[in-house]
C-alpha cells in the first residue's frame, strides 16, 4: 500500500464508501454475480490512479460493472468518493496488488474487459523487467478473459508501447485488434485524462493497444 496525504474528500470515501464498495484479498474467489447482484458485463482496470476515468466509464455504462485495483491511498479515497457522489452501484475496489487480486479473487473466463492505462513505465533499461506487460501476465491475464474479452492497454511512452506490442504479440491465444497489426486509433470509450490533455498539448503522443483472448 502506498501511503500519501489525504484531502478530506479522500476520507471520506474510504471511511464512507469502502464498507459498501471495497474489496478484500483475504475475502477469496469472488463470485461476480452475487457480488453485484445480475449478470452483466464485467471490465477490471489495474491501476486507475485517482479513479477520473473509471468513474467516468461507470457512470457512462450503468448496465456494465466495474472492479477496479489500485495501491494508492489517495486515489482509492478519490475514487470512493467520487462513487458516493455519483450515487451509482456498478463499482468495486481492490487496495492491494493486481497480481494477487487475480491469484487469489477474480474467476476464469469471468472478464469481458481488462484495462491498463499509463502504467509506470519504468523506462530506464536496467529496471524494464518491472514492467508489469510480460508474458507471464499475459498468460495469467487469458485465463480470466472470457473468450472474446479484450485486453485494452495505453500508454504515452513510445518505447513502452513497442514492449507491449512485442509481449502481446508473442503471448498466445490472443489476437490484435488493430487493422495493421499494431495500435488502434484511440476509443470512443476510454476517457481523456487531464494528464492526457497536458501531454497533447506538449506534443506526446498516446498508444492504444487492444487485444482479444480467441482461444
Amino acid at each position: 500500500m502506498r501511503a500519501g496525504r489525504m484531502t478530506d474528500a479522500q476520507k471520506r470515501g474510504i471511511d464512507l464508501g469502502w464498507p459498501r464498495f471495497g474489496l478484500n484479498l483475504e475475502n477469496g474467489l469472488l463470485n461476480l454475480d452475487a457480488l453485484f447482484g445480475r449478470e452483466a458485463p464485467r471490465t477490471l482496470e489495474i491501476g486507475f490512479g485517482m479513479g477520473q476515468s473509471l468513474l467516468e466509464m461507470a457512470q457512462a455504462a450503468p448496465e456494465q460493472d466495474f472492479i477496479g485495483v489500485e495501491v494508492h491511498r489517495p486515489g482509492v479515497g478519490s475514487l470512493l468518493n467520487g462513487v458516493l457522489t455519483a450515487g451509482i452501484d456498478n463499482l468495486r475496489v481492490f487496495d492491494c496488488d493486481a497480481i494477487e487480486v487475480l491469484n487469489q479473487c477474480i474467476p476464469d473466463a469471468s472478464l469481458d474487459r481488462v484495462l491498463l492505462f499509463f502504467p509506470d513505465p519504468w523506462h530506464k533499461k536496467k529496471h524494464n523487467k518491472r514492467r508489469i506487460v510480460q508474458l507471464a501476465f499475459a498468460e495469467q491475464l487469458r485465463s480470466k478473459l472470457k473468450i472474446g474479452g479484450v485486453f485494452h492497454m495505453a500508454t504515452d511512452w513510445e518505447a513502452y508501447a513497442e514492449h507491449m506490442l512485442e509481449v502481446m504479440s508473442a503471448a498466445p491465444g490472443y489476437r490484435n485488434l488493430a487493422e495493421d497489426g499494431t495500435y488502434v486509433p484511440r476509443p470512443e470509450e476510454r476517457p481523456i485524462t487531464k494528464f492526457e490533455r497536458r501531454g497533447e498539448r506538449l506534443g506526446h503522443g498516446v498508444w492504444d493497444l487492444k487485444f482479444e483472448r480467441i482461444e
